[in-house]
């Protein structure tokens, strides 16, 4: 099993920048893919980012492409999502979450088995 903590999230007005963390520990021999997702009150969980784990394969939804930049170092079994322009309307609570895979990415929220407690984003207009 992978146990995940990420961290990072706070309080910013728009258009300033967060660097999510998602730190990985528990069994991190096995090669893992790592999705971020968030969700806003009332709202569904939605996919923001993936990446395999090379690194080689990345996805960003049309939402955030362009300004969110995902990343990881294997060393250091984390996993880093870089949020740069944020918007009000992406305040929400943010999970990173992992799956077991040699390759490629999944996007779908039901792919993953380990997930993170979530840590808060605000953005302030």
């Amino acid at each position: 099993q992978v146990q995940l903590v990420e961290s990072g999230g706070g309080l910013v007005q728009a258009g300033g920048s967060l660097r999510l963390s998602c730190a990985a520990s528990g069994c991190t021999s096995r090669a893992y893919g790592v999705g971020w997702f968030r969700q806003a009150p009332g709202k569904e969980r939605e996919t923001v980012a993936a990446i395999s784990w090379s690194g080689a394969n990345i996805y960003y939804s049309d939402a955030v492409k362009g300004r969110f930049t995902i990343s990881r170092d294997n060393a250091k079994n984390t996993v880093y999502l870089q949020m740069n322009n944020l918007k009000p309307e992406e305040t929400a609570v943010y999970y990173c979450a992992a799956r077991y895979s040699g390759s490629g990415y999944a996007t779908s929220s039901h792919e993953y088995a380990y997930w993170g407690q979530g840590t808060q984003v605000t953005v302030s207009s």
